[in-house]
């Protein structure tokens, strides 16, 4: 049998669910299966693909038909690559996600450029101390001129080790970080150079490292690692975010830094890059992220913000959002290759970027892109775009999806759940008409959390300063769990983090927790959630 040297996609192919469900304890992931997906991914980064391919077969040969642990698979992959990776396994049995702070000197005289890194793991229920991790770290060094620098020699722990690889440069190399400190120093460095640091997301950590705003416009405009060209926008996007949140919470005009349209205007018009990419580069951190980083979360501020830039960038980027839509338009029949999904990908971004827009000739664009698409991807997505603004396009829009898509379940739940999700002004009551539609039935769950479920994710419409978000979520609650307890258990943890919020907020949504643990004939499943979310 051939092999997928992808290590995910092999360990799924072979059925070593036991690697990808091990208990790992990584905070900002909610499921195993992704936590248990980069550990994996890990091997590969610091063994390469004929190296991840060697442990693979030393596994089988070792345990094939047998009863194994994550202790075996990382053994075999030691032992094919006579390794050794102090602290590794801890990734298994060590809460907390690591934070790594990275800070950067050049001595001209010497050329030589250090990284100096650190680790903290926070505390956890159980484990008030940690211990070291063990964290490849992928770096690359940019020259002045955006291209990467040829790595010779890095000194670490008191030893200098050679970079080769027959003859070929080196470009990237991956640092095994794993103490609480350690200095990287990169000798035969002529410039200082801009490090382009976790590569290909080398590990699930977080980074705080001391790169500059111009430091991080000159990765997004030349980085040619993909991650962290799209990691510098984000990080600019989110610092732009704060700091228009922090004039609007102030009642200031906001404003838009022209480099960020400009970093983004590059891409867009890029022929070089990867359509997807693109599409990626250019997507707004969401507004669930940003509140998640806020000590107090804001919904209308954030909301209010994401809302002027995205329509900012709509207005001075139109033209190139049109010419993108244009050029990726296919009347071709569907096809699922990496080029088409790139290209739908692109177009259906740009398409929700206009929208935004409301404008006549921008509304009949996606009108025609809804009408005109040849598959259900680009249908939906001009749906979406048309959702944005309401009027009667956009309830026409909604009524003729409907009735075309009616009998197959499955898209109907998307339907429920795009309208469930919208931003529009007074979609709480929106939801409410929606609970009575024909297609919906309350004992089915996954229509539950489509609409439902669906409408606790929306910052706008669920967290509504009036409270009606809330109190139509305990409503809700209640009447679920006379039929579903386990289903409305899920729901009403939606309120687990009332606290984040202002008092009016708070004092809204602890009402409506106290409503629920007081409800006569309450589920154990209910109470229970409801009471731990008001004791948090």
């Amino acid at each position: 049998m051939s092999l997928n040297l992808d290590p995910i996609n092999s360990l799924r192919m072979l059925g070593l669910w036991h690697i990808l469900f091990a208990p790992f304890h990584i905070s900002r992931w909610t499921t195993s299966i992704p936590v248990g997906a980069e550990v994996v991914r890990m091997y590969k980064t610091m063994f390469g693909a004929s190296g991840f391919r060697k442990g693979m077969d030393l596994y089988f040969q070792r345990h094939d038909g047998q009863a194994v642990t994550c202790e075996d698979f990382y053994a075999a992959m030691c032992d094919a690559n006579n390794a050794h990776l102090p602290n590794f396994l801890q990734w298994y049995s060590q809460a907390g996600t690591p934070t790594v702070k990275v800070t950067s000197s050049y001595d001209e005289g010497s050329q030589a450029f250090s990284l100096k890194l650190s680790q903290e793991v926070p505390p956890t229920p159980g484990q008030p101390m940690k211990e070291p991790m063990f964290i490849p770290v992928a770096v690359g060094l940019v020259d002045s001129t955006g291209k990467d620098m040829p790595l010779t020699s890095i000194y670490s722990d008191g030893r200098v080790q050679t970079l080769s690889n027959d003859g070929h440069p080196i470009f990237t190399t991956v640092l095994q970080f794993k103490k609480k400190e350690e200095e990287f120093i990169f000798n035969n460095v002529p410039e200082r150079p801009v490090p382009s640091l976790l590569r290909g997301y080398s590990a699930p950590i977080r980074l705080d490292s001391d790169l500059t705003e111009s430091d991080l416009y000159f990765l997004l405009a030349n980085d040619s690692d993909e991650f962290n060209r799209w990691e510098a926008g984000q990080i600019l996007a989110r610092k732009l975010m704060f700091s228009l949140v922090a004039d609007f919470q102030q009642q200031k005009t906001l404003a838009l830094n022209t480099k960020f349209v400009d970093g983004l205007r590059a891409i867009l018009r890029s022929t070089s890059l990867d359509k997807e990419f693109i599409a990626k580069a250019i997507t707004l951190p969401g507004q669930g992220e940003i509140m998640d980083m806020m000590s107090i979360a804001d919904p209308d501020a954030v909301h209010a913000v994401r809302t002027f830039i995205k329509k900012e960038l709509a207005f001075q980027l139109k033209d190139d959002l049109l010419a993108a839509v244009t050029s990726n338009r296919s009347s071709e029949a569907y096809a699922f290759n990496h080029d088409s999904v790139a290209r739908r990908a692109l177009k259906n971004t740009c398409l929700a970027y206009l929208a935004s827009l409301n404008e006549p000739d921008v509304t009949e664009l996606a009108l025609n892109e809804y009408k005109s698409a040849t598959n259900m991807t680009e249908q939906f997505a001009a749906l979406a775009a048309l959702s944005q603004n309401p009027g009667q396009v956009r309830e026409d829009a909604l009524l003729d999806f409907y009735n075309k898509w009616q009998q197959d379940y499955l898209v109907v739940s998307k339907w429920f759940a795009l309208q469930a999700t919208s931003d529009i002004p007074g979609n709480v009551a929106n939801v409410q008409k929606l609970l009575a539609h024909p297609a919906f039935d309350m004992r089915n769950p996954n229509k539950v959390y489509s609409l439902i479920g669906g409408f606790c994710g929306s910052p706008v419409s669920f967290h509504a300063k009036d409270g009606s978000g809330y109190k139509f979520l305990g409503e809700v609650v209640l009447q679920l769990d006379k039929i579903n307890p386990q289903v409305a258990s899920r729901m009403v943890s939606a309120f687990s983090r009332w606290r984040r919020y202002d008092e009016t907020r708070q004092a809204l949504a602890k009402a409506q927790l106290e409503m629920i643990i007081s409800a006569n004939g309450l589920s154990e499943n209910v109470y229970e959630i409801a009471l731990k979310s008001l004791a948090a």
